[in-house]
Formats: structure tokens, sequence, C-alpha cells
């Protein structure tokens, strides 16, 4: 495989490896060194892509486990999701003050959730992966996914509802 090949390759999905990299490390310089070693080492494998069903979930699955190994190195126990894709059209500042503020504890509230959790809400909220794809990523059985998925949902919704009903009677 030569190069041309190999960005064409991993083209369609190298952004969501630096996004789940992102979720995990926090760090932008982190998540960037995590998707640069990811794709020297599916580069590194060359021809050898081939057999793999998914190329882009053994790619997931590489950044996970990267991410997690540079955690653990780091004896870091608190990970931190942070949605920053999010984009308003126009709203006004009121709103736009209780967005932010939901927002930031909905991070919170994440930031609580266990990492498996966190994972599952990641793939599939954030990066759209369907139940198959997260499944194969994890190596967890569907079910197991949905169940841990909902519980998580319940989880943030639980929260969100307890803090903006806080005080009203």
């Amino acid at each position: 495989m030569n190069q041309n090949e190999f960005v064409l390759l991993i083209t369609p999905f190298k952004d969501k490896v630096f996004r789940l990299a992102k979720r995990l490390l926090v760090s932008t310089e982190e998540a960037e060194d995590a998707t640069q070693e990811v794709l020297v080492k599916l580069w590194s494998k060359n021809g050898n892509l081939t057999g793999y069903n998914s190329i882009e979930a053994f790619a997931m699955t590489m950044t996970k486990n990267y991410c997690l190994d540079q955690l653990k190195s780091k004896r870091t126990c608190n990970l931190k999701i942070v949605h920053t894709n999010y984009e308003d059209k126009e709203p006004g500042l009121e709103k736009k003050m209780e967005d932010l503020d939901s927002l930031s504890w909905v991070g919170k509230i994440m930031n609580q959730l266990p990492v498996q959790q966190r994972l599952i809400i990641q793939m599939r909220d954030i990066e759209q992966y369907e139940f198959e794809e997260i499944a194969e990523i994890l190596d967890m059985k569907e079910s197991a996914i949905r169940v841990a998925l909902s519980r998580a949902r319940k989880t943030v919704r639980d929260y969100m509802t307890e803090t903006h009903n806080y005080g009203i009677s």
C-alpha cells in the first residue's frame, strides 16, 4: 500500500480518532500525539489491514487502548469528556448562558460516570457509531452496550432534572 492509498483509507475516520483521543485525554496536544501514534501504527501494518472487518473500528479500538494506557501511566483516575462541537444559531444571550450552564452540568455529570459508560455515550451520542461498531470496538455484546447506554443517559437525565428543579416546590 502506498502513501496515497493509505491517506485515502484513513481520511474518513481520522477526525473521529482525534475526537475520541481528545475526549479521553482532554489535552489537545496529547490527543494529537495519540492520533499520530495510532496512524503510525496503522501505517506500520501496511498491507496487513485487509484482514479486518472494519479498519475504522480497529483504529478506534487502538485509540481507546492507547489513550487508556496513557491515562494509566499517568495514574490519572479522573477522565473528562468535553463536548466542544456545540454550535448555536444566534440565540439570545440568556439562552446562550442557559445552554452553557446545562452543557457544563452535563460535563460534570459525565465525569462522574464509570469509564465504560463515558466511552459508550461518546461513541454513540457524539460520534454516532452504531451499536454493532461499539460492540466490536469495546469487545462487548450489543445488549450490554444498550443497557450501559440507557443507564448512563438515565443518570445524566436524573442529575439534570434534580439540578434544574432545585429550590422549586
